[in-house]
């Protein structure tokens, strides 16, 4: 199994380096609740709640993938969003994104 470091800051300013599997089709959203973090995920995924809003403080330059129209259409419906904003669930761990640091948005 590969595995990357992710830090992820949860909404206390608490950092947590976890261990992410890159070879299982995780994405951000699934790490943060599999390490019990307070992440919805409300719709499982789909883009379509921006319960899993976050934003990427540092990544290695071209590791993240654009934002998908669905992406850009639920973070316009968003509170809090910022140029870094992006939703959990479309950040699929890829072995590229190792030191990746993102911080959990506030609610509502």
């Amino acid at each position: 199994m590969s595995t990357i470091h992710v830090t992820i800051i949860d909404r206390e300013g608490i950092s947590h380096v976890l261990e992410a599997p890159t070879d299982m089709n995780m994405n951000v959203m699934e790490l943060c609740k599999s390490a019990e973090l307070p992440v919805e995920g409300t719709c499982g995924g789909m883009a379509m709640c921006a319960s899993c809003h976050c934003y990427v403080e540092e990544e290695a330059p071209g590791t993240l993938p654009e934002k998908s129209d669905d992406e850009e259409d639920m973070l316009d419906e968003a509170f809090h969003v910022e140029d870094n904003s992006r939703l959990g669930c479309q950040l699929q761990l890829k072995d590229d994104m190792e030191g990746l640091v993102i911080r959990l948005a506030p609610v509502g």
